[in-house]
């Protein structure tokens, strides 16, 4: 009971004290003051509480992370957890600018980068990663790595406002895409100097859009600079350049990298690895390709086909005019049979994309998608890139521009290509079911490059140029064994061959490059021992031409790696071609006569007749001073590199000597030419045989020759044997007494200007070896020539020229007298 009236009395005591008004009042006052101090230290503190700053005005954007617009200002809200999580960005120009690439929309303006955001104190950093050097976290190297390849910050950005619960930080990334960033730039160097760029106005650049999906945010915005040399609007001194930058979230679990191997073609990624157990500081490449795993291990062990746990789909934007959709899936879908060969079925996929009714949140701007992106620009291309992980090759998404006026080079190729035994390319617009075709052929081409594969232009070398008259070989096996080759369409048949296949198709050595690349090794437990299975298939099919890779290369010295070319005999394969244009040229005419219109299509025919014969006259010449490249390993026999043989660049040389330098003379026809010009084709021819001539006597490619001969053990063609074979071709006159026409006139002064060039040399390189030995030589011998052969000519333009070619030589040799 006593205790019972304690706690009564405390009771009442405690009442007492909380309804006293004094009490009251000056906990009343404490709070205000508290609220009022608050308030203060919020005003002077640069961060806000969350509603200052994200408003009920704000306009917000959820995915990845949340971008906010708000009175003209863009927010980024970054998670605590997205924090040092490694994302891509991609910057691509998004608003083209006639001139300002040859891309157009869509194109990369920088490489893909690496970032990560990081918090400290009370800013949020932007910073580069690299994954050119690497070490494996557990290893004490790692730490050496980090320290010798550290992070720059590209930006840091002051913490503006918290989320409720303080796990998101709220930063306003306004200056990161109005100034002049060179990590997400729309300019190279080079563009900036060309242009004359004062610099980028910020007043006038600004962000237009800002998208956040589940893996990635599309920020797009406007650069605009100031400069005086400009590709267009140059009265305005201004270049606004509309860019897209897409942040991409990389995998949180790395795909298992495969190695990269020289002998089959693959885009790749090279790092240099710390942690590997080498005495050096050792490379590592691996190639770049989907992620594809079977959904049914079991039954892939048993060999049977089965469906990857995530196809590769490829979306056909909505911009497609409608008749070629059905063409670009086939090119797509033609992969499938490659798949197969690598152990999957329906591994990639080509779908129409959802209407908005359907899914109003699909988006081609989401990287959950790869699209074919129709560009309406004037570009005659197509393009397929794509975006990967830098740590392991995994290809993430593409989107394959797509241009317009694809279907103008389409036309071009095929018309001058097939036209002398292909009725449906005898005029200037095809049938929609023929440029179909050839849509399908291109898509085929570009999807080819989106899983991974380079060009390989070591294929088409590997069909027998007779074969590619036969309509059995030729339907079954295509014009190359690769689409992946520049193995167009087919000039080598005849008329009276039959039903010959022209097109290129997925061939042999595609379905073994998927195969390579996207077979799961299951029972290998890293790319070391992939390698090892690899290796041994690579080596199986080493003896096979059908299965060889051979790099792009510009100006390549190897005749059988070549851009454009067919067959394996290049001479033989450029005459049957010859035979052709000369079959097509006269026709021209009537198949570009169009009613009202002028004879613009008749010129742009001509000359894609002369760019082919140009392609004929290089292929050929790379055989002089060629050298095969065939890639080995130390457990294969043979040699990587060998001279291309005596009796082929003997055959090249008496092939240009024939062909070109000797006039060509059914080019001439003045009833073609006088529709669109009045003069030219004297220039024209000119220039046609100068620039070969100049190919065939780089000084590089001297220098090959000189160097074969000294090394080689076999005879071999040698640069004396240049000379002389091209003397003798070029002054043919000079021994028959013949008229010298005037386009040959203008060959041999040519040919006396390459000489004098030569003469020139300077850097120790070509002057300290036989090349002006030999040139000397060769002037020499000409003179006295020419003065045996001025006795012979009756032509008065011929002894003329004669006497200014003694006068000309005379200065070469003795520049000191002239």
């Amino acid at each position: 009971m006593h205790n019972l009236t304690k706690l009564l009395a405390g009771m009442l005591l405690a009442l007492t004290l909380i309804y006293s008004p004094d009490l009251q009042a000056q906990r009343k006052k404490k709070k205000k003051n508290q609220e009022e101090e608050t308030s203060k230290k919020s005003k002077d503190s640069p961060i806000k509480p969350y509603s200052e700053i994200i408003t009920d005005e704000a306009e917000t954007d959820t995915g990845l992370f949340s971008v906010h617009k708000v009175e003209g200002k863009y927010y980024f809200e970054l998670a605590d957890s997205l924090l040092d999580q490694e994302m891509l960005v991609v910057s691509r120009i998004s608003g083209h600018v006639k001139g300002l690439n040859f891309g157009g929309a869509g194109m990369k303006s920088r490489p893909q980068q690496v970032l990560r955001w990081q918090k400290m104190d009370d800013k949020i950093l932007l910073r580069s990663v690299s994954y050119n050097s690497v070490a494996s976290f557990e290893d004490p190297i790692y730490q050496s790595v980090r320290n010798n390849n550290f992070e720059p910050v590209i930006m840091a950005f002051d913490i503006k406002a918290y989320n409720d619960d303080t796990t998101a930080y709220v930063i306003d990334v306004n200056s990161l895409f109005t100034k002049d960033i060179a990590m997400i730039g729309a300019l190279t160097d080079q563009q900036r100097e060309d242009f004359e760029i004062k610099g980028l106005d910020q007043e006038r650049s600004l962000i237009t859009s800002a998208r956040s999906f589940p893996q990635n945010v599309e920020i797009r915005h406007v650069l605009t600079y100031n400069g005086n040399k400009l590709p267009a609007n140059i009265l305005t001194n201004t270049l606004s350049v509309e860019m897209n930058q897409s942040f991409v979230l990389l995998p949180a679990d790395p795909m298992e990298p495969r190695l990269y191997d020289g002998r089959v073609g693959y885009f790749s990624i090279q790092q240099t690895n710390y942690s590997l157990d080498e005495q050096r500081a050792a490379q590592r490449r691996y190639i770049t390709r989907w992620r594809l795993e079977p959904n049914d291990t079991a039954a892939f062990r048993r060999g049977e086909l089965v469906e990857p746990i995530k196809p590769i789909v490829y979306y056909i934007d909505p911009a497609t005019p409608r008749k070629w959709r059905d063409y670009l899936k086939q090119g797509i879908e033609d992969w499938q049979p490659a798949f197969e060969a690598a152990g999957f079925k329906n591994a990639i996929i080509a779908k129409e994309p959802p209407t908005p009714e359907e899914d109003p949140e699909w988006s081609p701007e989401d990287v959950r998608y790869s699209v074919i992106r129709y560009i309406t620009t004037d570009i005659q291309n197509a393009q397929g890139p794509h975006v990967h992980d830098p740590r392991t090759g995994e290809i993430l998404e593409s989107d394959i521009l797509w241009y317009h006026n694809i279907m103008r080079l389409l036309r071009n190729w095929y018309l001058v290509q097939t036209a002398a035994i292909n009725p449906e390319a005898r005029r200037v617009k095809f049938k929609d079911e023929v440029m179909g075709e050839l849509i399908r052929f291109v898509a085929a081409h570009e999807v080819g490059h989106t899983l991974g594969l380079p060009h390989n232009m070591g294929s088409s070398v590997a069909y027998p140029v007779d074969s590619l008259r036969s309509p059995t070989f030729t339907k079954k096996m295509g014009t190359a064994p690769s689409i992946m080759d520049y193995a167009r369409f087919n000039y080598i048949a005849q008329p009276g061959d039959g039903d010959v296949g022209l097109n290129p198709q997925v061939g042999p050595y595609d379905l073994w490059s998927i195969k390579y690349g996207y077979t799961p090794l299951l029972d290998a437990d890293s790319p070391e021992e992939e390698h090892k299975i690899l290796n041994e298939w690579i080596k199986e099919r080493a003896d096979d031409p059908i299965y060889r890779y051979g790099p792009q290369r510009y100006n390549p010295d190897d005749p059988t790696s070549q851009t454009e070319d067919l067959g394996d005999d290049a001479v033989k394969a450029s005459e049957y071609g010859i035979a052709n244009l000369k079959r097509i040229l006269p026709k021209i005419l009537e198949w570009s006569n169009q009613e009202g219109e002028d004879y613009d299509q008749l010129e742009e025919l001509y000359g894609q007749v002369l760019a082919q014969l140009g392609r004929y006259m290089r292929h050929v010449g790379t055989n002089v001073g060629g050298v095969y490249e065939y890639r080995k390993t130390y457990d294969e026999e043979g040699t990587v590199f060998s001279p291309v043989e005596r009796e082929k660049q003997a055959a090249a040389v008496a092939f240009l000597n024939e062909q070109l330098f000797q006039t060509p003379s059914w080019l001439i026809n003045p009833e073609i030419t006088q529709q669109f010009e009045g003069v030219g084709t004297l220039e024209r021819l000119r220039s046609f045989q100068v620039s070969t001539l100049n190919r065939l006597f780089e000084a590089d490619r001297l220098n090959r020759l000189i160097e074969t001969q000294a090394t080689s053990p076999q005879e071999t063609y040698t640069v004396l044997d240049l000379f002389e074979d091209t003397r003798e071709g070029i002054w043919a006159e000079l021994a028959t007494g013949e008229a010298i026409d005037p386009y040959r006139r203008n060959l041999q002064r040519a040919y006396l200007d390459k000489m004098k060039q030569l003469m020139k040399l300077k850097d120790q390189q070509y002057d300290q070896t036989d090349i002006k030995a030999v040139t000397r030589a060769t002037l020499n011998n000409l003179q006295q020539s020419v003065r045996p052969g001025l006795s012979r000519q009756r032509d008065n333009l011929s002894r003329y020229h004669l006497q200014d070619v003694q006068q000309r030589i005379e200065q070469i040799l003795n520049p000191e007298n002239s």
